[in-house]
Order: structure tokens, then C-alpha cells, then sequence
């Protein structure tokens, strides 16, 4: 939730108030209980949003409600915390010298009154009370506390100590994470931050927390097999397509190819990307399959079609094949005129002499789309020597030779084919 939240149940309140006010019934008792309810519950709400200003209003408005002192006590705890966020160290020092004059401070004013030490300069009398406080109570935050006074003097093996005594008991990610920031950043001992957060998540896991910081280490070393071995673990730990997508990169930047695939066909975190990798390695059995897969998942009919191409390209010797990779195409270009498929399409139906002139007729479809295709030419030209038409399929190639675009593999074989094609008519003449 969101202060949003906060701010609709502030609103709820004061409606409810206006109405016990200008409509007093026998009920107003129970209105009065509802509506301290309703103040408690957002009061609560605030502070768990680490929202005091917030709070400590509302907290306020109870004890104006109610009388109690509960309530007053609690507003004044929270004025305090907002104060210190304010960093009005100070004003917060003086209300807890005020509540310590009548009363022991319960540990969180105790650190509270730490902080405003620090922050007004008193770091001797904020040490000194921080080290009592981590005795009394072996809280994470209050080694933390310690450790954090320490910094501030500029005293980072004393503060590593601190944080290191707490951490050897219950091995707290939190206190891990403000070890090595120490180590790496004011101590310069990087190679030792790296190898205790390694350690500690190939014992305990790889948290959110503590990989990000290694990645952050990682990238500020470049060490990329690091940063591959460290995604791959938040991966496996929460399959988040933004992880996988920084495996992609890293295989990409490395190009360590063989590795992307295996990555990809055990995770299908991004099939486009292991569809293009079928591609260029001309796995064109998985490329169609892993196509029609996804035209099944999607609906989209450029899966239908590239799949078609895959298709026939693993079986361009299997008639059978041939015949449907023809209607899967032909469905396609009914949804969607890509020169591509158009092209493709076409050109098969001419190859194979299926429909000569009809395959034509979708090669110039192709064209009226990119009139200046060497392909979509150079398919039209085969289908004129398949009609034994060579002079119109020669004229055809000698523009694609002039503007030097013969010099395609298949374009080079079609001119020879073209070429003798001439050669035995004149002579037949």
C-alpha cells in the first residue's frame, strides 16, 4: 500500500467525525470506538510505511480523542523520528532528555538518542552509548549502529570488528553487506569483499541483497565470467526475465554462443533469442519447431510463416513437406502481405515447378512492395526460365549484374543456368 491508502482513511475519519458531531445518536459511543479504530489502524499503517510526520499527527488526533496517554506518547516518538530525519538533531535530543528525565529510556529512544549524538558531533558520547546498547541487546542493527559511529570517525577496522563479532553468530546477510562495502570501498581490500560474499552464497544462497552488491563489485572489476556466474545464481533463485536478459548480453558481449544456447534451451527465458540462434547455426529442425511452438503460444502468424521457411529448409527433398510448407505460407499472406513470405512462397512454387506462373504471380507481389529486391529479381527471372522465357529472365539478371548484385551464390548459379539456357537456343536456331 501506498500513502495514498493513508491520506482515504485520514479522509473516512473526518467524514465519520463531521457526521457523530452534526447527527448525535444513543449509537455515538459505538461511532466514537469505530473511529478510534479506524485511527489506530492507519496510525499503525503509517509507521510501518516509515511515515512519522504522518503518524505522529494521527497519533495525535487519538489522544485529543481519547485522553490517553498511550496515545500522547506515541505522537512523541514519531515527532522525534521525523526530526531526526529532518536532521533536527538537536529539537530530537531535547524531547528525549525530556522523556529520560521522568523515565528509562526504552532501547529504541536509546537509539535515537545515539543518532542525534552523532548527528549534533558528540560521537564519543554516541560510542559509548552504542557499545552499551550492542552489549545489552546483540541486535543486527545495533552492531550496525556501531559500526556506522565508527565509520564516521574514519575508524573502518574498528568498525569491520564490530560488524565481523556480529556476524560470526548468525551469519546476517545485513551485517555481510556493511563488511564488505568497508572492505572493498574504505579499506581497499577488494579481493577480500569478493571472496566473503562468494563464500557466503555458495554456503547460504544467493539473496537478493548480497548478489546485487557481488554484481556491483563485479561490474566495477569487469570481471564478466563473475558476473555471468552470479546472474545465472539469481536466476536460478527467481527466474527473472531482467536476469535472463543480462545472461543474454553478457553471452552475447563473450560471444560464447554454445553456452547462450544451452542457457536458453534449459530456461526458454527468451525463445526470439534461441530462435535466432537455431538460425545462424542452421538448426533448421528446432528453428521450425520452436516456431510453430510459439505461433501456438502467441497466435502470431510470423511464427507460421518463418516456421514454414525453417521447414522447408530441413526438407526441401520431401515433396510431402514441400506441399505443406506451400499452404502454411499461403494462410500466411492471406494475414499479412510480407515480401518475405510473398517471396518465399512464390519462389518454391517455381523451383519445384508446382505452379509456375502462379508463384510468379506472388513474387510480384513481393515486388509491387520492394520493386528493387535483388531476391524478389531474381526469383521472377527463375520463374521466366523455368517458362523457358531466358531472354525476359536474362534482361532480368543483366540489371541485377549492372547494378553489381550478382554476386550472390544462388543469383551466380541462376545466371550460368540462365545463360546456358541462351547458349542452347541460339544453337537449337
Amino acid at each position: 500500500m501506498s500513502k495514498v491508502y493513508i491520506h482515504i482513511c485520514i479522509i473516512f475519519v473526518i467524514l465519520v467525525s463531521f457526521l457523530s458531531c452534526s447527527s448525535p445518536t444513543p449509537q455515538q459511543a459505538l461511532q466514537e470506538t469505530f473511529q478510534e479504530d479506524i485511527y489506530i489502524i492507519t496510525a499503525l499503517r503509517s509507521e510501518e510505511l516509515h511515515d512519522p510526520k504522518t503518524a505522529s499527527h494521527l497519533y495525535t488526533k487519538l489522544f485529543d480523542l481519547t485522553g490517553k496517554e498511550e496515545y500522547r506518547y506515541k505522537a512523541l516518538i514519531n515527532t522525534i523520528e521525523y526530526e531526526l530525519y529532518t536532521k533536527k538533531y538537536l529539537q530530537a535530543l531535547q524531547r528525549i532528555q525530556q522523556i529520560e528525565a521522568t523515565k528509562k529510556l526504552e532501547d529504541k529512544l536509546v537509539r535515537f538518542k545515539i543518532v542525534a549524538l552523532a548527528g549534533i558531533g558528540k560521537m564519543r558520547k554516541a560510542e559509548q552509548l552504542a557499545l552499551e546498547l550492542v552489549k545489552k541487546t546483540q541486535y543486527v542493527d545495533d552492531y550496525i549502529l556501531v559500526s556506522s559511529i565508527y565509520v564516521e570517525e574514519k575508524k573502518f577496522d574498528k568498525a569491520l570488528q564490530y560488524l565481523e563479532s556480529g556476524y560470526i553468530k548468525e551469519y546476517d546477510e545485513k551485517l555481510l553487506d556493511k563488511m564488505v562495502i568497508i572492505l572493498y570501498v574504505n579499506l581497499h581490500r577488494k579481493k577480500d569483499a569478493i571472496a566473503q560474499l562468494e563464500t557466503h552464497i555458495r554456503i547460504r544462497g544467493c539473496s537478493e541483497l548480497l548478489c546485487k552488491r557481488l554484481v556491483g563489485f563485479y561490474s566495477d572489476e569487469n570481471n564478466v565470467d563473475g558476473l555471468l556466474t552470479t546472474y545465472k545464481k539469481m536466476y536460478e533463485e527467481r527466474y527473472d526475465k531482467q536476469i535472463a536478459k543480462k545472461i543474454i548480453q553478457l553471452y552475447g558481449y563473450t560471444q560464447e554462443y554454445d553456452k547462450l544456447l544451452k542457457f536458453l534451451e534449459l530456461t526458454h527465458s527468451d525463445d526470439i533469442v534461441l530462435l535466432d540462434l537455431y538460425r545462424m547455426k542452421k538448426d533448421y529442425v528446432k528453428a521450425y519447431r520452436l516456431s510453430y511452438k510459439l505461433y501456438e503460444n502467441t497466435g502470431d502468424i510470423e511464427h507460421l510463416g518463418h516456421g514454414a521457411i525453417f521447414e522447408y529448409e530441413a526438407h526441401s527433398d520431401d515433396k510431402k513437406v514441400i506441399y505443406g510448407v506451400i499452404d502454411k505460407l499461403k494462410k500466411v499472406v492471406k494475414q499479412k502481405k510480407s515480401p518475405l513470405f510473398l517471396n518465399f512462397l512464390g519462389y518454391i512454387m517455381i523451383d519445384h515447378e508446382i505452379d509456375i506462373v502462379q508463384g510468379m504471380e506472388f513474387v510480384q507481389k513481393a515486388l509491387d512492395i520492394k520493386p528493387e529486391s535483388v531476391y524478389y529479381l531474381d526469383s521472377l527471372a527463375w520463374g521466366y526460365y523455368k517458362l523457358h522465357q531466358c531472354q525476359k529472365a536474362k534482361e532480368i539478371m543483366d540489371r541485377l549484374e549492372q547494378r553489381q548484385d550478382g554476386k550472390i551464390p544462388e543469383v551466380l548459379e541462376h545466371i550460368k543456368q540462365i545463360d546456358k539456357c541462351l547458349t542452347t537456343s541460339t544453337k537449337g536456331k
